[in-house]
Formats: C-alpha cells, sequence, structure tokens
C-alpha cells in the first residue's frame, strides 16, 4: 500500500553515455534535479543505466545523493522498469532504498520507497516518491 509523499523534484538529464550495443543498448544516464524530500528543500545527483530488453522495454539501476537546503544528505540505490516514449522521452517505475546518518532523515533508512521518474524529449525530469508501507 502506498503511502505518503516523501519527495517531488524536477531536474535535468546532464549527460549520456552508451555502456555497450552487445546484446542489447546498454546506457548510463547521468541527473540533477531540486525539490524536496521529506518536506525539506533537496538537491539531487543520480545516476543509473537503463538497459532494452527483448520485448522493447527497460530495466535500469541506479544510484545518487540527496543533499538538503539543512545540510542532511542522504545516499538511494534503486531499480526500475520501463518503457520508451516518442522522441526518446521515457517512463520508469521503481523502488528506492535510501542510507543516512541525518536525524532528521533517518525514517528513510526502514523503508522502501515506490517512485516515478519521467524524462521527456528535451532531458527535463520529473521524480516523484512515496513511502511503500
Amino acid at each position: 500500500m502506498l503511502g505518503a509523499v516523501i519527495g517531488e523534484s524536477r531536474g535535468k538529464r546532464t549527460g549520456r553515455r552508451v555502456l555497450s550495443v552487445d546484446g542489447g543498448v546498454k546506457i548510463e544516464v547521468s541527473f540533477e534535479d531540486s525539490g524536496t524530500l521529506l518536506g525539506a528543500a533537496a538537491n539531487t545527483i543520480g545516476t543509473y543505466w537503463s538497459q532494452v530488453k527483448q520485448d522493447g522495454s527497460l530495466y535500469g539501476e541506479g544510484q545518487g545523493v540527496v543533499l538538503t537546503a539543512n545540510g542532511d544528505m542522504a545516499t538511494w540505490k534503486g531499480q526500475g522498469t520501463g518503457k520508451l516514449l516518442a522522441g526518446g522521452a521515457a517512463s520508469y517505475r521503481g523502488a528506492l532504498h535510501y542510507t543516512t546518518a541525518s536525524a532528521s532523515l533517518a525514517g528513510l533508512n526502514s523503508i522502501a520507497a515506490v517512485f516515478e521518474f519521467d524524462v521527456d524529449t528535451e532531458g527535463n525530469t520529473h521524480a516523484k516518491s512515496w513511502e511503500w508501507k
């Protein structure tokens, strides 16, 4: 069951590179975004790779770091399934797992979060995550 929204952000793809074309296309993507995490203003830097599966759908894994305006930090790792859209846009759904030593973000250590991550044809990103109860 989905719980409360824990984060939402908007940003920009900052880089892409082809990791492999052997046995399917595998691409690495980096992004930066700004928004909120547990109600605090936050900036994220993340990188993920995505591979096109035989049926045309996408599978990817990523990691990143979130820095809040209060100076708190959390890292995340995630996995997702997605699809390519017209013009090179993509849409992913998956799960994130956070790690932090910050007292104000400590609740993230004991939850799984589910996310939606979309990137449009211009490289603009939108992410939203919920606590998974």
